[in-house]
């Protein structure tokens, strides 16, 4: 029998790297000389990070803008580039804090997949923003693309009639992926027939699968569902296109979590619509209070102050126009902290009324934490929105604007929370320049915050608009005792 070769530290971490995507990175100094003890953990920014999108529509009138951005300054540096399943370029980021834009007409854009390296890498971010102006798909349609991962939630699908709900699943890796898609409605788990097995979904290699939710419940018609994706083997990207006959489409993010506390942010004032659909994976029920964050802090909607969630069974809440011309953010807590039971949840949002609706989804999401950043904003008249919400005590938050794709000059502004509130702001935005900027919010001090940005771009009256939350863009990495431990800690 062979001996093994110790793990260097390198070694480690370029697999880890290769597992999850999310960084590769170089160790910190050894502890000096003749020092007693470990040497302390240190934060390392990432030298590689990997994103996601799936094909925008499959509408011939569909017009696409993808942006990219890496937050911070910097010389030349790079590559960051997503690029075709045929390695055809589309977006080709050269320099830290300038981002770029490319633009894709009808339903041939593909899914793309790519990774950003060195300098490029810690915070890259893109996002696909896709206009329809007409058939049952219309509507804004607005996503970031996502690093890969193994396991997401999606509650708020649907195969109700009049609702088209397909999971796309993008594999950035040469290798298959294997994925399974389940769904759990009112009554719990949708089985398939005894003696039929679940379906497992091979995810070629650098491509897109899109899976039919309607085709997984062909017997049920579900108002509300949460879905759950699975990578058996590989890793995917995986994201919710979601189209409903006379209301719009938009994409529905994973959820964040299962945790016992969520904060669902960026609910638009002019709201008319909102329904909270949530899901405790467990077997354990959960008693959640239900509370609107506005600008004077938290408040209980009338009548709909609880909600009871049996284990593994979906269940919803109408909340109606809840925000009453307030922006707000929907918190769910354990009615009793000792009974806490993880959940994950999403809102349905609506905009408008009768013919001119337009829908949108707003999922729990993770705070901002040290930064966070959204791509594709427009310096339009009230085109761009951002909701900040201090979940927690006070909080003092620092907003960025980049420049322009087409040059300008960026501009920053610092905004300070108190603890409970939500905050609806007019962002900065660059001066002297043309074309999509980015957002990004880092946290000063208090916390935690948790953003959301709204874009409205209207067309023939309709409000058509979509959410994205900001999430901690998780640009460094945590390194305990490097130089002695090969066992690093990827946050």
């Amino acid at each position: 029998m062979k001996q093994r070769a110790p793990l260097t530290l390198a070694a480690v971490t370029a697999a880890l790297a290769a597992a999850t995507g999310l960084a590769f990175l170089t160790a910190p100094a050894a502890t000096p000389a003749g020092g007693a003890g470990r040497a302390a953990a240190a934060r390392m920014p990432v030298e590689r990070s990997v994103l996601v999108c799936p094909a925008p529509s499959s509408s011939d009138i569909a017009e696409t803008t993808y942006t990219s951005l890496t937050p911070g300054k910097g010389g030349a540096a790079g590559p960051a580039r997503l690029a075709d399943k045929d390695g055809k370029a589309v977006l080709d980021l050269k320099e830290p804090g300038k981002p770029v834009a490319a633009t894709a007409s009808g339903a041939e854009a593909p899914a793309l997949t790519g990774a950003a390296q060195g300098a490029l890498a810690p915070g890259w971010t893109a996002q696909q923003t896709t206009k329809v102006s007409a058939g049952h798909a219309r509507g804004l349609l607005g996503l970031a693309c996502t690093a890969p991962g193994t396991d997401f939630w999606f509650p708020g699908v649907s195969t109700a009639k009049g609702r088209q709900d397909y999971v796309h699943l993008t594999n950035p890796d040469d290798t298959v992926a294997e994925v399974a898609v389940k769904l759990h409605g009112p009554d719990g788990l949708l089985k398939d027939k005894p003696g039929i097995a679940d379906p497992v979904y091979d995810v070629a290699p650098r491509s897109t699968t899109k899976v039919s939710l309607s085709q997984l419940a062909p017997d049920s018609l579900l108002a509300d569902a949460t879905a759950h994706v699975t990578a058996r083997s590989g890793r995917v990207g995986a994201s919710v296109h979601v189209a409903e006959d006379g209301t719009g489409a938009d994409w529905l993010p994973a959820s964040a979590g299962p945790a016992d506390t969520l904060v669902l942010p960026g609910i638009p004032a002019d709201t008319t619509s909102v329904r909270l659909v949530a899901f405790a994976p467990g077997e354990d029920d959960a008693d959640l209070t239900v509370k609107l964050s506005g600008p004077t802090g938290p408040i209980n909607p009338a009548g709909r102050e609880r909600l009871h969630l049996k284990g593994g069974m979906t269940e919803t809440l109408d909340l109606g126009d809840v925000t009453r011309g307030e922006a707000g953010s929907l918190l769910l807590a354990p009615a009793d902290p000792k009974k806490a039971v993880p959940v994950v949840a999403a809102l349905r949002v609506v905009r408008g009324t009768a013919a001119k609706q337009e829908l949108a989804f707003v999922p729990a999401s993770t705070p901002v934490g040290e930064r966070a950043t959204v791509a594709d904003n427009r310096a339009d008249d009230k085109a761009t929105v951002l909701t900040l919400t201090a979940s927690g005590a006070d909080a003092k938050v620092r907003v960025t604007a980049s420049p322009g794709t087409e040059g300008g000059q960026g501009a920053a502004t610092e905004i300070t929370l108190k603890g409970g509130t939500t905050r609806a702001v007019t962002p900065p935005a660059p001066t002297g320049g043309k074309g999509p900027y980015a957002l990004t919010v880092e946290t000063l001090s208090g916390g935690p915050v948790h953003a959301a940005r709204t874009l409205t771009l209207p067309h023939d009256g309709i409000p058509m608009f979509t959410v994205q939350a900001f999430g901690d863009d998780r640009s460094t990495v945590s390194v305990p005792r490097a130089a002695e431990d090969p066992s690093i800690l990827l946050r």
